[in-house]
């Protein structure tokens, strides 16, 4: 679970448009501070044992540090994501790099957030649609990668990736989420299945408190909600709580800046 990451890096990171809330073109992350923030975050998943590819980040594409975004991998099988307009000219890079490394590439022929809006838990795949995902990628995912997929829907731009909204703690029993960041069929749905689920306030989830690393033994998220890390380190958890105040200004934190290489979900969990 999480523990082999593809991640990018932060030296071509500004914020040169706006398509989510968190994002304003006046106000620019400090360069340094970024990097800083960002090498902080693959110092802690390698500490934590976890292996971590790099695929270096390129001129023209300043969101590309947020690699989650990329695709969605199971296996050998990537499912390349279908961006918003101003973060295409990531894809072919994404493309590359998944082609050269041996995985077979599934062009998404709907608008697809990649591992932002689908998140592995088990046999399971949990789905966003309608932010930045059509509901038609989700049986597409489940031809392509061989999950169940559990549809569901956000209210809002706030919550534009569903890993803003919720977090699979440990795979595949325990869930971190904001019930508010769902409609009420959603909320129904994951109340359903059988897991157990850690409530996170909409205040703290605001603050990417959602957007974290877990490998069910070593949790890496921000230092912005101490509620939801003292909740974890209380069943047991190790917590890293880092920085993440300039990501946030391209309305990203931990999670968003790693894309996981999932194994199969027929290969165990």
């Amino acid at each position: 679970m999480n523990d082999h990451l593809l991640v990018s890096d932060a030296e071509h990171f500004r914020v040169d448009y706006e398509i989510n809330p968190y994002m304003s073109t006046a106000d620019q992350p400090d360069h340094v501070a970024a990097v800083t923030e960002h090498r902080a975050i693959v110092e802690a998943h390698l500490h934590a044992g976890r292996v971590v590819e790099h695929l270096p980040s390129v001129p023209g594409c300043p969101d590309m540090v947020f690699t989650a975004n990329a695709a969605l991998v199971s296996g050998r099988t990537a499912v390349l994501a279908n961006l918003p307009a101003p973060r295409q000219p990531e894809s072919p890079h994404h493309r590359a790099w998944l082609k050269e490394s041996g995985f077979r590439v599934v062009e998404a022929p709907y608008a697809f957030s990649g591992q932002g809006d689908a998140l592995p838990c088990g046999p399971l795949l949990l789905a966003a649609h309608g932010q930045r995902t059509d509901r038609r990628m989700h049986d597409l995912l489940a031809e392509e990668l061989d999950y169940e997929v559990v549809s569901l829907r956000t209210v809002g731009p706030q919550w534009y990736d569903l890993d803003l909204a919720l977090a699979v703690v440990d795979d595949p029993h325990t869930l971190a989420w904001c019930p508010q960041a769902f409609d009420a069929p959603s909320r129904a749905v994951l109340r359903g299945l059988g897991l157990e689920l850690i409530e996170v306030s909409p205040a703290e989830a605001a603050r990417f408190a959602l957007n974290l690393v877990s490998d069910g033994r070593t949790v890496t998220m921000t230092d912005r909600a101490p509620q939801l890390a003292a909740t974890l380190r209380a069943r047991g958890l190790r917590v890293v709580e880092l920085p993440t105040t300039q990501l946030a200004k391209g309305g990203g934190g931990i999670r968003c800046t790693a894309l996981t290489l999932h194994p199969a979900p027929t290969a165990g969990t």
